[in-house]
């Protein structure tokens, strides 16, 4: 069993950077895909980032390409999002999760959660 826990969210003005960890343990989760997902206020959660288990392949949302960078340190079986450039729009809970080997954008695929982080976005 994967427990996930999420850490590094807080309140950042616009164009400003966060860092979120995701720290697995129960299980190594070097053979899994790992995604980042997000929910806002009155909306679904939408998906994020993933990053395959071979750390060869990231796929990300369209409006968070060439603002985030998700990756991977199998060693410390954390998996990190680096969010730059921020915008008001970024605000949400951001959680971490565990899917198979195989990559997916969709939230049913991933099989472990973490509690989510909060990530808030001042105009």
């Amino acid at each position: 069993q994967v427990q996930l826990v999420e850490s590094g969210g807080g309140l950042v003005q616009a164009g400003g950077s966060l860092r979120l960890s995701c720290a697995a343990s129960g299980r190594t989760v070097s053979s899994y895909t790992m995604g980042w997902f997000r929910q806002a206020p009155g909306k679904e959660r939408e998906f994020v980032a993933a990053i395959s288990w071979s750390e060869d392949n990231t796929y990300y949302e369209d409006s968070v390409k060439g603002r985030f960078t998700i990756s991977r340190d199998n060693a410390k079986n954390t998996v990190y999002l680096q969010m730059n450039s921020l915008k008001p729009e970024d605000t949400a809970i951001y959680y971490c999760a565990a899917a198979g080997r195989a990559y997916s954008r969709r939230a049913t695929d991933y099989f472990a959660w973490g509690q989510g982080t909060q990530v808030t976005v001042s105009s």
